[in-house]
């Protein structure tokens, strides 16, 4: 599994802790930043990810901002991008199996560091259903398709 990361100036040290997990879990990241501690805006490093994923370059993407909502939305207008906001465990799991989602992405600002490991480590480690799932996730990529 190849994983492309990045965040905002909201979410440094989480994207630094989601990089140590990484290490530690033996999985291969390229980190997109940013780098400084100054104000930058999230869709200059939520579209380039996505656009990464969507093209087959990363098989996952993660990005941090100070909520997620913002990077999540930005995300979500990249065609084959099915990005989830995520703060707990249980919709960590569930929009792996479920949704097939093949981004992440969390708030620095709402969730700690030790949590977001957590949260990380199921995401990248459930696997997509499939199933009775296929039909709802099937409908999303006809739309996009349209």
């Amino acid at each position: 599994m190849k994983v492309a990361i990045a965040s905002d100036h909201g979410g440094v040290n989480i994207r630094e802790e989601i990089k140590g997990l990484m290490t530690e879990m033996g999985i291969e990241f390229e980190d997109f930043g940013c780098e400084c501690g100054t104000s930058v805006d999230y869709p200059d490093y939520a579209l380039p990810v996505a656009e990464k994923v969507a093209n087959g370059e990363f098989d996952k993407g993660i990005l941090i901002c100070g909520t997620g909502i913002g990077m999540s939305i930005a995300a979500n207008k990249v065609k084959g991008i099915r990005c989830a906001l995520v703060h707990d465990m249980f919709s960590a799991k569930a929009t792996r199996e479920h949704n097939d989602s093949n981004m992440l992405a969390m708030g620095e600002r709402v969730i700690g560091p030790g949590l977001a490991r957590e949260i990380a480590k199921v995401w990248l480690t459930t696997e997509y259903e499939g199933g009775r799932h296929e039909n709802r996730v099937g409908k999303i990529k006809e739309y996009e398709n349209q």
